[in-house]
């Protein structure tokens, strides 16, 4: 009794198992971006930040030339070292999630199209 334009249960098995593989390797990609490390620099590299995959802040190195600079030099510095740092990290969590759903337009929260 398909009739009344439902999909057959072989239709409906299948859509259960691909979301099932979507689900688990969701979590691989979890541990995944859990372990990568992603760098952001200030312009001449003398501030860096690392991320890890998921934005969590893992680091920071300073140049002790930075410390002869006045406030608001070290202020930029501090501040454009973390912008790259998470716009790289965002940018490797959507190409992964990309990766992951087969280009499927998800629309999941945190990750915006900018395209």
């Amino acid at each position: 009794m398909a009739g009344f334009g439902l999909p057959n249960f072989g239709q409906i098995t299948e859509a259960f198992k691909k979301a099932q593989q979507i689900q688990q390797d969701a979590q691989k990609l979890q541990e995944e971006l859990d372990s990568i490390e992603i760098q952001g620099s200030n312009e001449d590299g003398r501030v860096n930040v690392w991320l890890s995959g998921n934005q969590k802040p893992l680091r920071v190195s300073i140049d002790d030339s930075v410390f002869k600079e006045n406030k608001e030099f070290l202020e930029t510095a501090f501040l454009t070292a973390i912008q790259v740092a998470h716009e790289n990290s965002t940018t490797n969590m959507k190409n992964k999630m990309q990766e992951l759903t087969g280009g499927l337009n998800l629309n999941l929260p945190g990750i915006k199209d900018e395209s």
